[in-house]
């Protein structure tokens, strides 16, 4: 079973999906079901309930509050390649407040430079924003980028984290 709890943020509603204490989807929507379609088939098979999802729903309240690093602790997981999981552990590591390009995100994931595009798509794909904070990398050719949820989430989020 998959427990799901949507918060609401300056931006918008936060559905978070968190298993066994672990958070598998975070996103910004207020239905939890479009966070589930996206999961791999082992857990998009498994039925959702509303309720408490505990720490990743107290840690948004104290990244709401002001203590950007709260959501440094919540276990995250999701699925993908190798290589994909060294970009979204080096994704964590960018401390909040901060901003990467795709290709120092490469790079810190021990990545070739070239492997910009590699980053990009693992943003893309990244189910568990903004416990997994794409939304602070940006283009090397200057502006925002890109981002699931929209730009204006995006800098909603960069503001937030630089005003604290």
């Amino acid at each position: 079973m998959i427990v799901t709890q949507v918060l609401p943020t300056p931006v918008g509603p936060l559905a978070l999906l968190v298993r066994d204490g672990v958070l598998v989807a975070a996103g910004f929507t207020a239905d939890p079901q479009e966070m589930a379609v996206r999961l791999p088939r082992p857990l998009r098979d498994l039925p959702l309930r509303a309720g408490d999802v505990g720490d990743a729903a107290e840690a948004v309240h104290e990244y709401l509050d002001g203590r950007i690093d709260a959501l440094d602790r919540v276990p995250a997981e999701q699925s993908g390649t190798p290589t994909r999981q060294r970009l979204y552990e080096a994704l964590r590591s960018v401390p909040a407040g901060t901003t990467v390009s795709y290709a120092q995100l490469a790079e810190k994931a021990g990545l070739p430079r070239t492997a910009a595009r590699a980053a990009g798509s693992a943003c893309a794909q990244n189910l568990v924003a903004p416990f997994v904070p794409c939304h602070r990398v940006l283009p090397s050719t200057g502006g925002y980028g890109g981002y699931y949820y929209g730009t204006p989430v995006k800098e909603w989020l960069l503001a937030h984290e630089s005003r604290a």
